[in-house]
């Protein structure tokens, strides 16, 4: 506890609850703490897949170029759409089943980026996703 004062005064401006969790029921042993970090590679990859591939598919095909001027603005605006939007959201409490459980540890940070992930098909962006060969958070992206 002393640690996370010290942490939310130097910051000034903290945001999320100060739950520390382990030994609970969202993060019961350290073995599962461990897990949440396996999952940050599935979860970035295909954002950063996309946000790759987007440049030289709009590059390589007028018509998705035009696509991505007019619907987004360009591949630069796009990118920083989706990227403004993932920290915004991915880290800010939400998908737990209260705020207090959601908490201020990487538990609460995973499970707000999953619940990111779980929204992407509704994001004005979604149809680029899908363009630049997505297919799912879990899944084998497609050339």
């Amino acid at each position: 506890q002393e640690i996370l004062y010290h942490t939310q005064m130097d910051v000034k401006n903290w945001i999320g609850s100060s739950v520390i969790h382990l030994g609970d029921k969202n993060v019961p042993n350290s073995l599962m703490f461990i897990d949440k970090y396996t999952q940050v590679t599935r979860i970035l990859s295909p954002i950063v897949n996309c946000l790759e591939q987007v440049s030289t598919l709009a590059s390589e095909k007028s018509d998705i170029n035009v696509y991505l001027e007019k619907g987004y603005g360009g591949v630069d605006k796009f990118s920083i759409d989706v990227l403004l939007d993932f920290f915004k959201c991915a880290f800010d409490g939400s998908g737990a089943d209260n705020f207090y459980e959601a908490g201020s540890c990487i538990d609460g940070r995973l499970t707000s980026a999953w619940n990111w992930c779980s929204q992407l098909s509704s994001k004005p962006y979604f149809p680029v996703f899908k363009l630049t060969g997505f297919t799912g958070f879990d899944g084998e992206w497609q050339k």
